[in-house]
C-alpha cells in the first residue's frame, strides 16, 4: 500500500487578499494611503475604479479592510457644496450627497439619492440597498419632470421599495404641485420598470355623461406577444347599458414589412328602455394599414390600406369626434398584390381587392378580386436594344387582361348572401397595336388600333309588360361575349415663341409654348349585338342584352369623329434677386391653359361638341394654387331651356353659350416663408386625423379621439434647439380654400358653390399653441364648420382645449394629464358631447 501523501494538506494558511482586484485612481489635491488603517484616501476630483464600480466625488475613502467605500462632496471657499458623488456600476447610475458602499455584500446607505430609470426620475432623502437587485427609500420623490432639482411635479413616498428594471412599489404616496401638497393621493402604488415590452392591466377611466350614465372609458388590457408585434384590447362601459369594444395591434419587421390594425365596434343605447324615445344601435370600424420595405423583394409588392365599417361610426360614435368625416363622404379599402416576372417581353399581373363606400347613400361597391396581367410591349420589326426609326420600326402591340368581380349592394346587407344578389363578373382581353413617326420632321403621328373581346357571365333581357305597363329586365345567368376595335390616330407639334425685352428690365423674357394636335377616331356600329322589343304602343325599341353588364353595352352608333385640342403654356425669366451674380431663374405665369373639342360628321344631331377650355398656375413662390375651367356650347336653347341642333350664332345669340365654370385657389402661408425656423420633421398628426375618419388637411378641423387624448392637437415637431425667446420669430401657419361654381346649363345663371374654408395655426407663446378651422359659404350665407384648439405644454403635462361653438356637431372638451405613457392615467378630463341622433 502506497503511502498517504502529508504534503497535500498544508498546515500554513494563506494570506488574507485585501485588494481583490486592480484599483484605478487618481485625485487632484492628494492620494493618501494609510497601512494601519487600511484605508486609501482620494481628495478633490477624486476618480476611483476598482471591479465593476466607477466613482466620482469631491472625496473618497477605501478602506479595504472592511470593503467599504466612502464617498461625498466638498465646501468651496463660500461654503456651497460642490463635487457631488457620482456612482456607476453596471448600467446604474446614482448621484447622491454622500454613499457608503460595501463591496463584498452589495449594501450601501445612501444620502439624498438621485438616479434616473427609464422615463422615472427618483429623489430620495436615505436610501438602503440590500444588494444588487433590491433598494429601499425613505421619504422619495419620484416625477418625470426633466428638472429633478425644482420639479414641476412629483408625489411623495413615505416609504418604498425599488427593484431595478423590474418594479417600484410604494406605501402611503401624495402628490405634490411646485411643492404644493395636493389633495391626491394613494395607499399603495406600483409601477412596472422594465425596458421590455410587458403584458399588463391598462386603467380606466372613471367619469359621467348627462346621456348614457356613469362610464368607465378605455379600460382593458395591453399584450406584450413578441418584439415584432403586440396587441392592446380596450373597452367602455356605461351604465345605461351602452359599451364599447377596440383591439389595435402594430406589428413590424426590418426591412421586411411594418403596419397597424384596429376594429372598433360599439353598441349604442339611447334613451329608457320602455319610452318612444328608446333606441339601440351597432357600429363597427376597421382600419389596417400594411407597406412593404422596399428591400424586402425587388419584383413583387404586397400593400393595404383599408378603411371600412359603419356608415355612420365617425358621426356617432362615443369617442370620435371629427365633423370632417361628414364633409368626406367616402370611405374606400385597397389590398393588393403585384409581382413582375424577369423575361423578356415582361410579364406582370396584380391580385387587388378593392372597397368604396358612400356614407350617405350606405352603398357598398366592392371588387372581390381584380385579377390584372400584360405582356410588355413588344416590336415585331426590329431587333431587340436596336434603333427604332420610321413607321415599320415603331408598329408594337401588347397584351392586357383584367378579370373583375364587382358587388354593388347596401350596408345592411352586408356580409349575408342578399349582397351577391345584383354581382357581376367578366373578363376583358385587349390588344392595342400602335407605331409612331415624325412627318416633315416638325410633326408626331400616332396611330393605333384596338382589339377588346369582352366575357360575361350574365346578360339582361328586356321586354315590355302590359300587365305593369313597365318595361322589365329579366337576368340571365350563363357565358355571353362580345368583341370591338377602333382607330386612333393623332398628329401634332410643338410651336415656341419668345419675347425679349431690355437687360435692365427685371423680366428678361416671356416665353409662349404651344401643342396644337388633331386626332381622328373610327368606331363602326356594333347592331348585331342589339335586338328590338316592343313598347305600349307597338314600335321597336333597340336594347343590347349586356346593358348593365360589367362591361356595358358597345355603341350601336357609328363614330366619326375628329378632335382639335390646344395646349399652352406661359413662362417668363426673370432676374434672381437673391443671386450675387446677377443670374436669372424661370418661373411659370400659365402652367397650363388648354382648349379641346371635337366634331363627329356620322353623328345624326349635334355633331360639334361643347368647346372645354382649363387652366392653373402657380404664383407667389408656389405658396398660392389657382385651377379654373369652364365649358361652352355652340347649340340655342329653345324657349322651355331646351338644347336644340341650332347654333347659337345662327339665332343671333353670339358664338358660343358658356354653360358652366368653375374656379378653385388654395393658399399656403407660413412663419417659415418669413425666416422663421423651418421644421421637417413628420408631420404625424395628419395620419392621426385620417385614422379619425377626417382629410389630410385640418380645413374642416382636426379629428378628436377621445379614447386617446394624450394625443396632441397639432403637428408634433422637434424641440431639439428650441429656445425660451422666439426672438419675433413666432411660428405660425395658414391655409386657405376657395371653390366657386357657376351653372348656366339653361340661362339659369346660378352660383351652386361659392365658399372660402382657413385653417390656421400659432404658437400664441413658446408653450402655447393655439389653432383654427373655419369657412364661409356666400351661397347659402351661413358659417361653415368652426372649430377652436388650444393647447399648453406644461413640461411634463400637457392641457388642451378644444371646441366647435355653433352647429350640430357643437362640443367642447378639455384635457390636462401627464404626458409619460408611464402615468399617462393620471389625468383630468371634461367634454360635452354632441347629440348622436342629430349627426
Amino acid at each position: 500500500m502506497k503511502p498517504k501523501d502529508s504534503t497535500k494538506n498544508d498546515s500554513i494558511k494563506k494570506k488574507k487578499v485585501f485588494i481583490e482586484g486592480i484599483v484605478k485612481r487618481k485625485a487632484k489635491d492628494y492620494e493618501k494611503l494609510d497601512q494601519r488603517k487600511k484605508q486609501l484616501t482620494l481628495y478633490n476630483e477624486a476618480e476611483l475604479y476598482y471591479q465593476d464600480y466607477e466613482i466620482k466625488s469631491g472625496i473618497i475613502v477605501l478602506d479595504y479592510e472592511k470593503n467599504e467605500i466612502y464617498a461625498g462632496r466638498l465646501k468651496d471657499s463660500t461654503g456651497k457644496y460642490i463635487q457631488y458623488p457620482y456612482f456607476k456600476q453596471g448600467e446604474t447610475v446614482i448621484e447622491p450627497d454622500s454613499i457608503r458602499y460595501n463591496t463584498k455584500t452589495g449594501k450601501a446607505k445612501i444620502w439624498n439619492t438621485k438616479t434616473k430609470q427609464g422615463e422615472m426620475l427618483i429623489n430620495a432623502e436615505i436610501s438602503k440597498r440590500e444588494n444588487d437587485s433590491v433598494i429601499f427609500f425613505k421619504k422619495a420623490k419620484f416625477t418625470t419632470s426633466e428638472n429633478l432639482e425644482d420639479p414641476e411635479y412629483y408625489f411623495l413616498a413615505y416609504k418604498s421599495k425599488f427593484v431595478p428594471k423590474k418594479k417600484f412599489v410604494t406605501g402611503l404616496t401624495h402628490m405634490f404641485i411646485y411643492n404644493v401638497p395636493t389633495p391626491i393621493g394613494v395607499p399603495f402604488a406600483f409601477f412596472p420598470m422594465t425596458d421590455k415590452n410587458t403584458s399588463g392591466v391598462i386603467i380606466p377611466t372613471p367619469g359621467q355623461s348627462n346621456d348614457r350614465g356613469y362610464f368607465l372609458q378605455n379600460g382593458g388590457y395591453y399584450f406584450a406577444l413578441s418584439d415584432y408585434y403586440d396587441l392592446a384590447i380596450l373597452g367602455d362601459y356605461y351604465t345605461n347599458g351602452s359599451y364599447a369594444l377596440r383591439a389595435e395591434s402594430m406589428y413590424a419587421k426590418k426591412y421586411k414589412f411594418n403596419g397597424n390594425i384596429q376594429f372598433r365596434y360599439e353598441n349604442q343605447v339611447f334613451g329608457e328602455k320602455g319610452f318612444p324615445d328608446y333606441s339601440r344601435t351597432n357600429l363597427y370600424n376597421i382600419q389596417w394599414s400594411h407597406s412593404q420595405d422596399s428591400k424586402a423583394s425587388a419584383n413583387s409588392r404586397f400593400t393595404a390600406s383599408v378603411n371600412f365599417g359603419s356608415s355612420k361610426y365617425f358621426r356617432q360614435s362615443i369617442n370620435i369626434i371629427n365633423a370632417g368625416s361628414n364633409m368626406n363622404n367616402t370611405m374606400s379599402s385597397s389590398i393588393s398584390y403585384s409581382k413582375t416576372i424577369p423575361s423578356t417581353p415582361l410579364i406582370n399581373f396584380s391580385l387587388a381587392v378593392t372597397h368604396n363606400q358612400n356614407t350617405n347613400t350606405q352603398v357598398v361597391n366592392l371588387t372581390l378580386p381584380t385579377f390584372s396581367a400584360s405582356v410588355d410591349r413588344i416590336f415585331p420589326f426590329v431587333k431587340q436594344d436596336a434603333l427604332k426609326k420610321g413607321i415599320i420600326d415603331n408598329i408594337n402591340f401588347q397584351y392586357n387582361l383584367k378579370g373583375d368581380n364587382r358587388i354593388s349592394t347596401t350596408e345592411d346587407l352586408m356580409f349575408t348572401s342578399g349582397m351577391f344578389k345584383n354581382a357581376l363578373a367578366g373578363i376583358s382581353h385587349s390588344i392595342p397595336i400602335s407605331t409612331n413617326f415624325k412627318l416633315f420632321k416638325y410633326f408626331s403621328v400616332t396611330s393605333s388600333v384596338n382589339y377588346s373581346e369582352n366575357w360575361v357571365f350574365n346578360t339582361f333581357n328586356k321586354f315590355y309588360n302590359p300587365a305593369t305597363s313597365k318595361v322589365e329586365s329579366i337576368r340571365v345567368n350563363g357565358f355571353d361575349s362580345f368583341r370591338t376595335y377602333g382607330f386612333s390616330s393623332s398628329i401634332g407639334t410643338t410651336i415656341y415663341g419668345t419675347y425679349t425685352f431690355k437687360e435692365t428690365n427685371r423680366i428678361q423674357a416671356i416665353r409662349h409654348l404651344m401643342r396644337p394636335s388633331i386626332s381622328y377616331g373610327y368606331t363602326p356600329s356594333f347592331k348585331q349585338y342589339y335586338d328590338t322589343y316592343l313598347d305600349a304602343n307597338g314600335n321597336p325599341v333597340d336594347f343590347s342584352r349586356f346593358d348593365g353588364t360589367l362591361y356595358a353595352a358597345p355603341g350601336i352608333g357609328i363614330s366619326n369623329a375628329i378632335g382639335f385640342a390646344l395646349n399652352n403654356s406661359l413662362e417668363a425669366k426673370i432676374k434672381d434677386e437673391n443671386s450675387s451674380k446677377g443670374e436669372s431663374k424661370k418661373i411659370f405665369l400659365l402652367n397650363q391653359f388648354n382648349f379641346s373639342t371635337n366634331y363627329n360628321f356620322a353623328a345624326e344631331s349635334f355633331k360639334l361638341a361643347p368647346i372645354r377650355f382649363s387652366g392653373g398656375t402657380q404664383l407667389f413662390d408656389n405658396k398660392l394654387g389657382l385651377n379654373f375651367g369652364a365649358t361652352f356650347d355652340p347649340y340655342d336653347l329653345d324657349a322651355n331651356g331646351s338644347r336644340i341642333d341650332e347654333y347659337s350664332i345662327s339665332n343671333g345669340n353670339g358664338l358660343v353659350r358658356m354653360t358652366s365654370a368653375n374656379i378653385s385657389m388654395n393658399y399656403n402661408l407660413s412663419s417659415t416663408d418669413f425666416g422663421g425656423d423651418n421644421n421637417k420633421e413628420k408631420d404625424k398628426a395628419k395620419t392621426q386625423n385620417i385614422q379619425n375618419g377626417g382629410r389630410e388637411d385640418d380645413l374642416f378641423g382636426r379629428g378628436a379621439d377621445l379614447s386617446n387624448n394624450n394625443q396632441t392637437l397639432f403637428d408634433n415637431k422637434n424641440k431639439a434647439g428650441q429656445s425660451e425667446l422666439y426672438k419675433f420669430k413666432i411660428p405660425w401657419d395658414l391655409r386657405l380654400a376657395y371653390s366657386l361654381t357657376f351653372s348656366n346649363d339653361r340661362k339659369e345663371k346660378e352660383i351652386t358653390t361659392n365658399s372660402l374654408m382657413m385653417s390656421g395655426n400659432i404658437d400664441l407663446a413658446v408653450k402655447w399653441k393655439m389653432g383654427f378651422s373655419s369657412g364661409y359659404d356666400f351661397a347659402n350665407k351661413g358659417l361653415s364648420y368652426t372649430q377652436l384648439r388650444f393647447e399648453r405644454d406644461l413640461e411634463s403635462w400637457r392641457m388642451s382645449f378644444s371646441i366647435v361653438p355653433v352647429g350640430i356637431y357643437n362640443y367642447w372638451n378639455f384635457f390636462i394629464g401627464i404626458k409619460s405613457s408611464m402615468l399617462k392615467d393620471i389625468k383630468w378630463e371634461k367634454r360635452k358631447l354632441p347629440d348622436p341622433r342629430l349627426r
